[in-house]
């Protein structure tokens, strides 16, 4: 598998994440009102931000784990039953670890 497509991709994504989470950062470092009406539409923003970057921190980690894989030459191999992974699977999430089957099984699991 040629993965250099992939991992340009993934770095491309990985520096869009970054940057998001440093908009948020500043965002949620930002001097709130005094007036408490305005505080409590602020604290609900700060809550959705949170949220933001909690999903964000969480690819991260999953680019961050496929640039790993890539690295260690099995990218593009299911981690859990070791099978190729669809090419159209990677192009529609290519930081996946997991095949469609396996996928499935752990969804179902949750």
């Amino acid at each position: 598998m040629d993965t250099a497509g992939y991992e340009r991709i993934l770095t491309q994504r990985k520096a869009e994440i970054e940057a998001r989470l440093t908009k948020i950062d500043d965002d949620l470092g930002q001097q709130r009102s005094a007036d408490s009406e305005e505080r409590a539409t602020e604290t609900e923003n700060d809550e959705v931000l949170e949220e933001f970057g909690q999903v964000g921190e969480t690819e991260l980690r999953a680019i961050d784990a496929a640039l790993d894989r890539i690295g260690a030459g099995t990218y593009g191999a299911c981690v859990t039953c070791g099978q190729p992974i669809a090419a159209a699977r990677l192009k529609a999430v290519p930081h996946t670890p997991f095949c469609q089957e396996c996928a499935a099984g752990r969804e179902a699991r949750a």
